[in-house]
């Protein structure tokens, strides 16, 4: 037994430490293609990360990066294509400029945040991403605006989203049949007068436009040259009343050229002949060859 415990004493004395067998794995695994790897990787996690805020006001890179950039591009990692989804009105011509970078170009080149802040800036984006899809593609996917109606105000047009938005104010004949909402303030209120105004159909087919009065209420204006005048804070009430007088009597047939709906109690319909009170409204009428200024520019339809 004495012999015994003596071998195995033998035996612990002999075996290798925990630090002898990790230095001898260690000069396995860090031969220097391994150690090429790791440092290569090191400098590309800090180019992407570290490195990654540093960009300029112009959407210029740090220069770890750009550095970086131009190394890897001699190595062949270049944007060799751009895929846009979800693009139907922005203009390709800007959302590219915006983007910033074209196939050739280092696909570590530009910042993926820079580019995606630059496109959310176009009138048309709502929201973006950019991605670089490896080994060489960028992908931009755009969550656009929708067109809503067309706002008037001091003798422009624009086009506008639900949210009121200002989508474009140029070209618009393809969205001449979006309803027309004019005045300041219009925008801002105008899902809610056209959504009380959807609900009746063969009404909402009578107006061409919904004016802002005020910034505070609505005035409809028929294609018949009517005026509706609808009370602040209370337009659903006052349109389901109106499409029930136009429905058992007819109103909007009459010769008439406004109906008050301001007060609560009383309905005031004013003959087309009556002169009109220089404190109403002027309604819309169809542009004729004698302009007038801005300010005082007659509501109607972009041709």
């Amino acid at each position: 037994m004495p012999g015994v415990s003596r071998s195995r004493a033998s035996a612990v004395a002999d075996r290798p430490s925990l630090r002898k067998l990790w230095l001898r794995r260690a000069r396995r695994v860090l031969k220097p293609p391994a150690v090429a790897l790791v440092l290569f990787g090191g400098v590309l996690l800090y180019a992407l990360v570290a490195d990654h805020g540093k960009a300029g006001p112009n959407g210029t890179t740090g220069p770890l990066r750009a550095w970086f950039a131009r190394a890897t591009a001699a190595l062949g990692f270049t944007v060799s294509e751009v895929l846009i989804e979800g693009r139907t009105n922005t203009p390709e011509p800007l959302l590219r400029a915006a983007l910033g970078v074209a196939p050739g170009e280092p696909i570590f080149g530009f910042s993926v945040a820079a580019a995606r802040a630059r496109i959310e800036t176009l009138s048309w984006v709502a929201n973006a991403s950019v991605e670089r899809r490896w080994p060489s593609t960028i992908v931009v996917a755009l969550t656009e605006r929708r067109p809503f109606a067309i706002w008037q105000h001091e003798g422009k047009f624009r086009l506008i989203d639900r949210q009121g938005q200002v989508v474009q104010g140029e070209d618009l004949a393809r969205f001449r049949n979006l309803p027309l909402v004019v005045g300041a303030g219009a925008p801002a209120h105008a899902a809610e007068i056209l959504d009380a105004l959807g609900r009746y159909p063969q009404l909402a087919e009578k107006v061409t436009a919904a004016i802002r009065v005020g910034e505070r209420r609505w005035n409809l204006h028929l294609a018949s040259g009517l005026d509706v005048l609808l009370p602040e804070g209370h337009e659903a009430a006052a349109l389901e009343r109106l499409e029930q007088l136009e429905r058992e009597h007819g109103l909007l047939e009459r010769p008439l050229q406004i109906v008050d709906m301001r007060l609560p109690d009383r309905l005031v319909l004013r003959p087309a002949s009556a002169p009109r009170a220089e404190t109403e409204p002027v309604p819309p009428q169809p542009p004729s060859s004698n302009s007038k200024p801005p300010g005082q520019q007659a509501a109607r339809r972009p041709t």
